[in-house]
């Protein structure tokens, strides 16, 4: 009966070994990714900013109005899609518009006015991406709170 409790406890003792280095192995391997999107992120920055202008100048919104500027800070959040598991870099902005003739909001006085937003951008495989929408009136902190059901925060 004592060498049956020792192949247990070894047996045991042998799992949860097993069971810690899975543990470690995922969490170096998560902290090793974001590593690198973060590295792939700054390496196409440039590139993705002028892909979300593009996108967005587009896109015919927000309605009768033109996109003159978008200011991108300087400064990244990194969230990750509570659903897929995919990284995403949240980056503020600032944008400004004028009315499009005829487009119905030449006499609204707030058009010339700044408006501040945040910038997704989604890492899909290897790339990064824009899909060319802003969340206005929220920085990329206010974004990551706002929309806690679906990010969190990796920093």
């Amino acid at each position: 009966m004592l060498p049956g409790l020792f192949i247990g406890l070894a047996v045991l003792g042998v799992s949860i070994a097993l069971l810690l280095g899975f543990v470690w192995r995922a969490r170096y391997q998560q902290a090793n990714s974001l590593q690198r999107a973060r590295e792939t992120f700054q390496i196409r920055r440039e590139w993705l900013e002028a892909d979300f202008v593009t996108r967005a100048e587009s896109s015919g919104k927000p309605r009768g109005l033109r996109w003159m500027h978008c200011d991108f800070d300087d400064n990244v959040c990194f969230a990750r899609d509570r659903r897929t598991g995919r990284y995403r870099a949240l980056v503020g902005v600032t944008i400004s518009f004028e009315a499009i003739e005829g487009g119905g909001m030449e006499d609204v006085e707030a058009v010339s006015n700044l408006r501040a937003a945040t910038v997704v951008f989604r890492l899909d495989g290897p790339e990064w991406n824009a899909d060319g929408r802003a969340l206005f009136n929220l920085n990329p902190t206010e974004a990551i709170e706002h929309y806690h059901n679906d990010l969190e925060t990796v920093e």
